[in-house]
């Protein structure tokens, strides 16, 4: 199987991303959407979940798939392709760049702050953008 995960990467949040400073999504109803269970699982602990963990998590929490299932569920969800974190409503519509160290662990920076800042003009990372919300 492929490995998905983004190594020592900065994904910046959209050029048409609406927020000027970092929002944190909410739900609308008492089912957590998937940009909620992305940035609570993200922010709740920076550089502790890889691309991997975090979309296959929020699958498994979204579909209530039983731990005992979750092995054989992992490989069944990676085996055909998932959209990456690039297209991701947290660095499209909320305003949350976010980085991925040496081991692919995944951390949160608002788009204000001066550490996203620093990361996107560092030179030694690998730079991409979250995807635009709109073709233009």
């Amino acid at each position: 199987m492929k490995d998905m995960n983004y190594y020592n990467t900065f994904i910046e949040v959209s050029e048409d991303c609406p927020a000027q400073t970092a929002e944190i999504p909410k739900s609308k109803n008492e089912n957590k959407t998937i940009p909620v269970l992305q940035y609570e699982m993200i922010a709740g602990a920076p550089y502790q979940h890889t691309q991997e963990d975090i979309l296959f998590e929020v699958f498994a929490q979204r579909n209530h798939i039983p731990e005992e299932q979750r092995q054989q569920e992992w490989e069944k969800f990676f085996s055909k392709g998932q959209p990456c974190l690039r297209t991701s409503s947290l660095g499209k519509r909320y305003g949350w760049g976010m980085h991925h160290n040496e081991q692919g662990k995944v951390a949160l920076f608002a788009v204000e702050s001066e550490e996203y800042k620093a990361l996107k003009n560092d030179k030694s990372i690998k730079q991409v953008k979250a995807m635009r919300s709109s073709r233009g």
